[in-house]
């Protein structure tokens, strides 16, 4: 068997310095660090241009030159995408083509001639046959999806077989196992002897491990997660390879035409037909706005002539305040934040004021959405619509996440965790890093207690710590 791991690593064009740095500190530099080390150890990496730029302007060069020196080494491949996460099924085909230019011209720039990238990754994995199509045409072989996509008549994927579009001849699909990537999302699997116990019957088959996921969960959103790639680079049990490599190591193809859907696709969302329900519902009145604020800007920014060097901080604006996290944490499904849906309505609003010459009226149009925006963001919190729609999809949500209540990672392999967790906690003390010790203490609580380790007795846990 070998592993096929996709990390995605992206940050809003809005994150903060700090943020960035925990993110950088926590995530990026020590998955890097343990792929330096370890020459076989194998990724597929999608890095958004949007995040490059971002380690360029806080001078984060040193990540910059790892990736580019493991892309070198063959330790990674690389992947296309939209440069800043933009939800490209709601997008012109144009404005689709631009996020990607934008991305292999920043992508280029610090990784050098041999980002060559065969792959493509959509954000949000939202795919649509439309898109797959342009993608080929853009000379792209392959990209990455979620299996809820895979067609319900076909089965079950086969990780035998390589899958190739059946209305794009030549143009080849992967399928992420979402069961397996969210319980390692989840920690249900936080080590290398839960993961290999968890796939122990077809370890010795001949087939592929293809998970996908955010890159920031090693380490950022699940501090201590890294120590399973750690321990999977380490041990010769599962072998790692890039996307790229199944080609030569599987000869079956299969035509499919894989249905509409995202990472986020759940039976509600199926039962409704409404595959991005998380980035555009009609039955979201948010939704719409916003996406009357979105589409009014690119009308306000294509209506000019763009050869006007006034023009380009309107269009640079634009490029950015595409980005679809807006879109999801205004559904309610179950995320949230009236600050993110503040910040990408009122960069909407900055793109259409910088545009030389637009009319009185359109900004007085967008101001208004904008305002809506906001007004109605405050009244659905007053008013519960939004306890309402976090209850309706919560749920499901959870439960498949989370097969049963008790994590079922064995109590020596929590030990483990804890342990590589305290080293980090008294490192960050000792940097005078109080704030980030105590969120490792929570960590460290947080397995605890999903083994009922703790007991009356304070110092029966400590006795399991070590030093």
């Amino acid at each position: 068997m070998y592993w096929a791991n996709f990390l995605h690593i992206y940050q809003p064009p809005t994150q903060t310095a700090d943020i960035l740095d925990k993110v950088v500190n926590e995530s990026y530099r020590k998955i890097l660090a343990e792929l330096k080390k370890r020459p076989k150890a194998k990724l597929t990496l999608n890095i958004s241009g949007g995040l490059t730029e971002l380690l360029a302007k806080h001078r984060y060069f040193d990540v910059l030159a790892d990736i580019k020196k493991l892309l070198e080494r063959d330790q990674l491949e690389l992947t296309q995408t939209a440069k800043y996460h933009a939800f490209l099924p709601c997008l012109p085909t144009a404005e689709v083509g631009r996020q990607i230019e934008l991305n292999q011209i920043i992508n280029r720039k610090y990784f050098g001639k041999k980002y060559r990238p065969r792959g493509f990754f959509i954000p949000e994995m939202a795919y649509t046959l439309k898109l797959a199509r342009l993608l080929k045409k853009l000379g792209y072989q392959w990209i990455i999806i979620d299996d809820s996509s895979f067609p319900p008549q076909k089965g079950m994927v086969n990780y035998q077989t390589i899958y190739e579009l059946e209305s794009c001849s030549n143009f080849y699909v992967f399928f992420r196992e979402r069961g397996t990537s969210f319980k390692i999302i989840s920690a249900q699997t936080g080590t290398a002897k839960v993961l290999f116990n968890e796939i122990k019957e077809r370890l010795p088959r001949h087939e592929y491990l293809l998970t996908a996921m955010d890159g920031e969960t090693f380490g950022h959103h699940r501090l201590g997660l890294e120590q399973l790639l750690t321990e999977v680079f380490a041990s010769d049990i599962l072998p790692t390879v890039v996307i790229s490599d199944l080609f030569s190591l599987f000869k079956e193809r299969v035509r499919v035409n894989p249905i509409s859907g995202s990472w986020a696709l759940f039976n509600i969302d199926e039962a409704r037909r409404a595959p991005f329900s998380r980035w555009y519902n009609r039955d979201n009145k948010i939704h719409r706005l916003q996406w009357e604020l979105t589409n009014l800007a690119l009308k306000v920014v294509d209506s000019v002539n763009l050869q006007k060097k006034k023009v380009f901080k309107a269009r640079k604006l634009l490029d950015s305040a595409l980005h679809s996290d807006q879109y999801w944490w205004a559904s309610a499904k179950p995320w949230w934040s009236i600050e993110i849906i503040e910040r990408g309505a009122s960069k909407l609003l900055e793109t259409i004021k910088q545009t030389p010459g637009v009319p009185s009226f359109k900004i007085g149009k967008a101001e208004d959405l904008y305002k809506t925006i906001l007004f109605t963001a405050f009244e659905w919190q007053r008013d519960g619509t939004v306890d309402k729609l976090v209850k309706e999809h919560i749920d499901e949500e959870a439960q498949f996440r989370i097969q049963d209540k008790e994590t079922k990672i064995p109590r020596q392999e929590i030990f483990k965790m804890i342990n590589h967790l305290k080293k980090q906690m008294y490192q960050a003390a000792k940097a005078e890093e109080y704030e980030r010790a105590a969120v490792f203490k929570e960590r460290i609580n947080n397995l605890a207690a999903q083994k009922n380790l703790f007991s009356k007795n304070k110092n029966n846990l400590e006795s399991h710590w070590g030093d």
